[in-house]
């Protein structure tokens, strides 16, 4: 018996006559009671899968061989049913809905009619599938209007899903009450699973997949069809990346859009098109044309509302400093916006400066910044495989099976048509054969208790040559319907043989499904809408932040503030009752203010963002959010390219730059690894070559700088031994001619130990030495060189 569990994808349709032995169940069987009856627990675990797997296979994700979810597959076929092509008159979205809710989706008309308006919309997808008529909603957000209001019908290019629909290329299964057919599959002439793109949640998946452009996805897939093991850099040459509806301009490097196709996920940047109009006296402004996908114009208005007229977040009485900030940047170098787009124009936004001095590129990177005018676009390729599994699939895996796909297809289609011909060539070599003894079958017929039996034996004629033979009609013994017939035949018996021809020679078949990719991509292809092209790293408004001198107050309960300039005296400073300073350092507007907590998690906050004035400042846990049980240790501000020595009291440290601390998010970022019981310790500046390392103990150790390693993150080496019951209390890093040793003496009374150039010697080692005992007698708190 096999050891294999049951796949819950695996479809019991598909299972063959001669199965293998039933594989054990992947769960043990649910305990029952007595009167049969399931536990709670194991009801539910039953029912949710069942859901679980309804919304994958059923709803959520696209299959990759037409790029279709079921109810967009379902509406399509019922309005091909229909009669509904793209040279039909239009006919109420509610008619439509109506076929398809009734006879295939037995769903809400909501759904229905929503996953209609979306496969409609041309904004939503690159190349739409359903011609609509009326309201069918706006790239703003606006709703369609009721499907009792609009109309539809199918646009040309739906004709690549359907046209073969009747030709055998695809199984059909039962609809959901049996009394109907409805198809698994469309027979895709091209992947529109890349075509169109899907966006889905299902339960524990989701997937977004990018539109693409029709003519490069068909040069992709006659790449890979002629050369099936071209790598992803050969398929990347021919198809760089997605072609939204609306245009705009992917920003994002090349590595990083071919990782997210290696892997099948990741994101690209995207970038408003825009130009400069110069207008009288000097003035000019921005014109935005195009838009990141799924942006609006109205989300690029609210969102500069929302900078420039703040609001108090949620549970707060004010508007934080950094809003201020942010306000301050903006309306320091926006005039106006107003949306200007139309039905000619649909989208037109224009934006007009402050003033006419202020540089374009400025004006526009405090828009990229603080606006959707440059936004990310999630890449996430899951979808269902060929053979019935959800997976998340590289562009390579995409491509190549479709490509196996549309050769079965190709090959099915010609068997199909091969069969029609070869029967209607049976059909008229009977029909010839009567043809030629007339008055011979007239007689027979005539004469005949059973014509049919008769003539098959007189004539040699099968039941279905004989069966037509007494069908026809008598117009059709002319004599010119005998020269018909020979024309007929010989078309058709040439059309058999070239079938013939493609379905035993497999570089025929693949000729024909590359000629007929090229006269697609022919027929339905158009330019790129989205320019590739990769910019500099994505704007911050950082670069309109002045660079100003202040000084940071940080008191030990953990308010914060910035007050201006330098040469504060610190005697002056006030704090709140009970409270007393802990860091006051001159700094710049553009620095980061660094802080490191009892878990070794490093947390950041832009000086810039700091509350001003002569008040008490803000709490730091309101710009940061601490772990829990965690407590801030450290703190530090200073240039982002200063070199710190980084080090624990258990002994180990490394040096980092203190841009490596900081962090876009409020909860920090992991950067020092401690053990059970160790703390971070104070860091230390790089001020030179050399390392001083003092214990508890009162151990002293002197070594070079380069003996320790540069990481952004991490553990460290070890600089200093330490034994069982002792620990490391302070590092300084200077130029080697002398350290200071501060700390507790008797009594409690501040001392300090300074050694010199000449007694340097006697505390110089290798790194991870235990070093040499001072001779002052004090408990070291800190150490300075």
């Amino acid at each position: 018996m096999s050891n294999e569990t049951p796949d819950l994808f695996d479809d019991d349709a598909t299972a063959v006559a001669e199965a293998p032995p039933p594989a054990p169940p992947a769960v043990p069987p649910a305990p029952t009671f007595d009167d049969g009856t399931l536990p709670l627990d194991a009801y539910a675990e039953r029912a949710y899968l069942a859901y679980a797997m309804s919304v994958v296979k059923s709803r959520a994700l696209p299959q990759v061989e037409d790029g279709l979810k079921p109810v967009q597959r379902r509406i399509l076929f019922a309005m091909n049913e229909m009669r509904l092509p793209a040279s039909a008159k239009h006919v109420k979205s509610a008619r439509v809905v109506g076929d398809v809710i009734g006879k295939y989706h037995p769903h809400g008309d909501t759904s229905v009619y929503d996953a209609m308006v979306r496969v409609a919309q041309d904004f939503s997808l690159r190349y739409p599938l359903v011609d609509g008529q009326g309201n069918f909603g706006s790239r703003d957000g606006d709703g369609a209007a009721a499907m009792r209001y609009t109309e539809c019908r199918l646009t040309p290019i739906a004709e690549m899903l359907l046209a073969e629909i009747d030709r055998g290329t695809v199984d059909f299964q039962p609809n959901y009450d049996g009394t109907m057919q409805e198809p698994q599959l469309l027979p895709a002439r091209l992947p529109f699973v890349l075509l169109n793109g899907a966006s889905g949640i299902a339960v524990g998946m989701a997937t977004e997949i990018p539109p693409h452009n029709l003519r490069e996805v068909a040069e992709a897939a006659k790449l890979l069809i002629r050369k099936p093991n071209a790598s992803l850099d050969e398929v990347l040459a021919v198809l760089p990346g997605p072609d939204f509806p609306g245009g705009g301009q992917l920003i994002s490097q090349p590595a990083d859009i071919r990782s997210a196709y290696e892997g099948g996920r990741g994101s690209v940047r995207m970038r408003a098109r825009w130009r400069v109009e110069d207008m009288a006296r000097g003035q000019w402004r921005v014109i935005v044309e195009e838009l990141p996908h799924g942006v609006s114009t109205a989300t690029v208005l609210s969102e500069i509302e929302a900078v420039t007229n703040p609001q108090p977040r949620a549970g707060k009485k004010d508007v934080s400093q950094e809003q201020k900030n942010a306000k301050q940047v903006m309306l320091g170098v926006l005039e106006s916006v107003r949306d200007e787009s139309s039905e000619k124009q649909p989208v037109r936004l224009v934006l007009e400066p402050r003033s006419s001095k202020v540089p374009q590129d400025e004006f526009m990177a405090v828009l990229l910044a603080q606006t959707s005018l440059e936004a990310n676009v999630a890449i996430n390729l899951t979808m269902m495989g060929t053979n019935g599994r959800p997976a998340q699939k590289s562009l390579l895996d995409i491509l190549g099976e479709w490509v196996a796909f549309r050769h079965d297809t190709v090959e099915r289609r010609s068997a199909h048509r091969l069969a029609e011909v070869e029967r209607r060539i049976h059909i008229l070599e009977g029909r010839m054969t009567a043809f030629l003894a007339i008055d011979k079958v007239i007689r027979c017929i005539r004469e005949s208790d059973e014509p049919k039996a008769d003539l098959m034996a007189r004539f040699k004629l099968t039941e279905l040559q004989a069966e037509d033979i007494l069908e026809i009609r008598l117009r059709q013994l002319a004599r010119l319907e005998g020269i018909k017939i020979e024309t007929e035949l010989g078309e058709l018996r040439d059309e058999a043989g070239g079938l013939k021809k493609i379905l035993g020679d497999r570089k025929e078949l693949t000729k024909l499904v590359v000629r007929e990719i090229t006269e697609d991509a022919k027929k339905f292809g158009d330019d790129r809408r989205t320019l590739i092209e990769a910019v500099a790293p994505t704007a911050t408004s950082e670069i309109a932040i002045p660079d100003e001198p202040v000084t940071v107050i940080v008191s030990k309960n953990g308010w914060v503030r910035a007050r201006q300039g330098h040469g504060i005296d610190p005697g002056g400073i006030a704090y709140k009752t009970g409270d007393f300073p802990w860091l006051v350092i001159e700094a710049r507007t553009v620095w980061p203010l660094v802080m490191i907590d009892t878990a070794g998690r490093a947390y950041s906050v832009r000086v810039a963002d700091l509350p001003g004035g002569r008040g008490d400042g803000a709490p730091l846990t309101t710009m940061i959010e601490l772990q829990d049980g965690a407590k801030l240790a450290q703190a530090l501000c200073d240039a982002p390219e200063a070199q710190y020595l980084f080090a624990n009291s258990g002994g180990y440290g490394f040096i980092a730059q203190l841009s490596d601390l900081v962090s876009r998010q409020r909860a920090g970022k992991a950067f020092m690894t401690l053990a059970k019981g160790e703390k971070p310790l104070s860091p230390a500046k790089v001020a030179g070559d050399t390392v001083a390392a003092i214990s508890q103990s009162a151990r002293l150790l002197v070594f070079p700088l380069a003996e320790l390693k540069a990481m952004a993150k991490g553990r460290g080496l070890i600089v200093q031994e330490i034994g069982p019951k002792d620990e490391m209390a302070a590092v300084a890093v200077g130029d080697g001619k002398s350290f200071t040793v501060f700390g507790a003496g008797r009594g409690g009374k501040a001392s300090e130990f300074k050694v010199g150039a000449k007694d340097m010697a006697t505390y110089r080692g290798a790194r991870a030495r235990k070093g040499q005992p001072i001779p002052a007698k004090l408990k070291p708190g800190s150490i300075a060189g």
